[in-house]
């Protein structure tokens, strides 16, 4: 028994040395951006698409235009590049995308804004590679109705398929997209 309780012991102190001083076990602070997903699914709840992406807030900063620069490609969030997935194979455009993750990234302008899928995944915001874009297309705008003070993506229904709204400050762009039927 006392073998038992040593060996507990010293298990116990060399584990309390350890984490004093390894700075690699503490833990982040929170993201200034938080990370988060959103999901489309269709009318039987069957997943059709699935956005993860890190959420800057406004922060009284002036951001399109200033922040996020117009007529030039930005990861659509922060930090990581923001992803899509598409569960069934969709049209944007009327160009075929099929299931699977790509990196989204858009290009802000004053008058009208660029959705680019990009097959490129799980890179830093910062790493675009436009030979590796899939799919370019218009996006439509529209002035929010209300200050959106953190970055946000939502989908809404619409027949046979779905729009994807990207908010932030006084801004709205949406792109459709149509499911393909087998």
């Amino acid at each position: 028994m006392k073998k038992q309780l040593l060996f507990l012991f010293f298990l116990c102190s060399s584990f309390l040395l350890f984490s004093q001083n390894d700075d690699s076990l503490t833990f982040s602070k929170l993201d200034k951006s938080p990370l988060d997903v959103v999901m489309y699914r269709d009318t039987n709840k069957a997943a059709v698409a699935r956005v993860i992406y890190s959420r800057p807030s406004k922060q009284d900063r002036e951001i399109f235009g200033k922040l996020v620069p117009f007529n030039a490609v930005w990861r659509t969030g922060a930090n990581e590049a923001t992803e899509i997935a598409f569960y069934q194979d969709v049209k944007i455009n009327n160009k075929l995308v099929k299931a699977g993750s790509y990196s989204l990234y858009t290009i802000p302008g004053e008058e009208e804004w660029k959705f680019i899928l990009n097959t490129a995944t799980t890179q830093s915001g910062l790493e675009y590679d436009p030979s590796k874009n899939l799919l370019t297309a218009t996006m439509d705008l529209l002035p929010s109705p209300q200050k959106i003070e953190s970055f946000s993506i939502s989908f809404v229904e619409q027949q046979n398929g779905g729009l994807l709204f990207l908010g932030w400050d006084d801004t709205i762009a949406s792109i459709a997209f149509t499911m393909v039927t087998p």
